[in-house]
């Protein structure tokens, strides 16, 4: 099926390269800082009317100060419900106002030791909430490949901005599938570190059970493993193994389990499952074993992890005057966000056992990785769907039950605190990517970011600007240095 995709690639100073080849282009003195974030601008000019990825902007881009780190002058996005200096932070919310903060995080400042140049920060659903970019009363983020298709979520607006070309990289969290659902959607490599692998920001240190991990979206394996290695050099948790720089695909022979049931008993759709066998055949082939498995976990863990978040949401209702702004509106939050709220109350009496379910989860998994050595699953359960069937309008209890369904696979990744990585397999009739996932051990990413790199060396992944699809036209007027608007909603 042939669509009409929305990319800014094109002969500037980006190109198509990867943020590892500007950042040696940087060294070299072939481009400087500044002419790549002008060209980022001028990208953003061009395709941010149709897939509207970006929150808010910087008036003069952030530039590293001091030269150093692995990608000095490449351009990124840092999410919008991530504090960075001088900007606001909105949690992609329109219940409150937000001001602009005056400090980097703690995440945020091991992000920043890239020496990347900071631009804006990219749009996501009200608190991270659905994988799908989509508001109530605002315009959605679109997909590149199909405009009329969801890009994911909730680190949807990174996604759309790499895949469309903007930036080679960008900045993702992950608290229930938000860096591997987007990035499954729209062909990228996506990485779910381990708990505890990197800084966590303020969001995710008062947690409970600590779901979020940060990290990246990136176009190219090798930018992946880029920023791991740049990431410990920064700092390292001394709990666990070093990954260091991960640079090619392994040697040895690894025994994979694979698994199609969701917890909640459905199977993958015909496109998903296809896309799955794919890669468990080009596993086979390099000489890895694939064995089916049984879904280890119930339905009711599933459903504990909703109302966990339900339980967040909750208090967000009772003191979002006190965790975000005191302009904070309860009455303005989204349907979703009050639905989950209420989910949580109906089930309230049940959380206890709920929270040490979650608990030993950990313990299950772990059980898989007593005979196999990585875990192959879709990523998701169906093919991406068109916008609209995931968003925030509609009954929230109804939304929260297709969500059950459609996101089956990757909040295991989130509860036990283990890492995965999302890569693409292909196109989906509607000309959207379809993605696999590489699940491991606690602390063993390095195993999933050398069979990522099988994967891409075997199976390369799709090009937006491959086979449809023509650049979206230079923004009338535009010029190097004209930032776009700062406001988006």
């Amino acid at each position: 099926m042939t669509t009409h995709r929305v990319h800014a690639f094109r002969d500037d100073a980006l190109a198509e390269h990867d943020a590892v080849a500007l950042a040696q282009l940087i060294r070299t003195r072939d481009v400087s800082p500044e002419e790549l974030a002008a060209a980022a601008a001028e990208r953003v000019a061009a395709v941010e009317p149709c897939v509207r990825a970006i929150e808010c902007s910087y008036d003069t881009p952030r530039f590293a100060a001091d030269g150093l780190g692995c990608w000095y002058g490449v351009p990124t996005f840092v999410k919008d419900n991530t504090d960075i200096r001088g900007l606001p932070t909105t949690h992609g919310s329109a219940a409150f106002r937000a001001h602009t903060v005056d400090r980097d995080d703690a995440y945020t400042r091991q992000f920043l030791s890239t020496g990347v140049t900071v631009l804006g920060k990219s749009r996501l659903p009200e608190f991270g909430l659905i994988p799908t970019t989509e508001f109530r009363d605002a315009d959605p983020a679109r997909n590149p490949w199909n405009p009329e298709y969801s890009v994911g979520g909730s680190s949807g607006g990174a996604a759309a901005l790499v895949a469309a070309g903007v930036v080679p990289v960008a900045h993702g969290n992950d608290g229930g599938g938000s860096i591997r659902i987007p990035a499954s959607c729209t062909g990228l490599v996506a990485l779910k570190p381990s708990r505890s692998r990197h800084l966590d920001n303020a969001q995710n240190r008062h947690l409970p059970i600590r779901v979020i991990s940060e990290g990246v979206l990136t176009r190219t394996v090798r930018d992946t493993a880029t920023y791991v290695a740049a990431a410990e050099k920064y700092w390292r948790n001394p709990d666990l193994i070093p990954i260091g720089m991960v640079d090619g695909p392994a040697e040895r022979r690894m025994r994979v389990a694979l698994l199609t049931t969701t917890p909640t008993g459905d199977e993958p759709d015909t496109e998903t499952r296809v896309a799955v066998e794919r890669a468990a055949d080009l596993l086979e082939k390099a000489g890895h074993e694939v064995e089916p498995i049984a879904q280890p976990f119930s339905p009711q863990v599933a459903e504990d992890y909703i109302a966990y978040f339900g339980l967040l949401m909750q208090v967000t209702m009772l003191a979002g005057k006190y965790l975000h702004d005191p302009s904070f509106d309860r009455n303005r939050v989204e349907d979703i966000t009050s639905g989950l709220a209420r989910y949580y109350r109906r089930r309230i009496a049940r959380m206890p056992g709920g929270y040490l379910r979650l608990r030993q989860s950990a313990r299950t998994y772990a059980g898989i990785f007593r005979r196999y050595q990585v875990l192959l699953s879709p990523v998701l359960a169906q093919a991406v769907p068109p916008l609209g069937q995931l968003g925030p309008n509609g009954p929230a209890d109804e939304l929260i039950e297709r969500l059950l369904h459609y996101m089956a696979y990757t909040p295991v990744n989130n509860v036990t605190g283990t890492p995965s990585i999302a890569v693409p397999m292909g196109l989906a009739e509607s000309g959207v990517p379809l993605g696999a996932m590489l699940s491991a051990a606690y602390g063993d990413e390095r195993t999933l970011i050398e069979l990522a790199y099988l994967f891409e060396e075997e199976n390369p992944f799709p090009r937006i600007t491959d086979g449809a699809g023509d650049p979206a036209p230079p923004a009338r007027g535009s010029s190097p240095r004209r930032r776009p608007s700062t406001r988006h909603r």
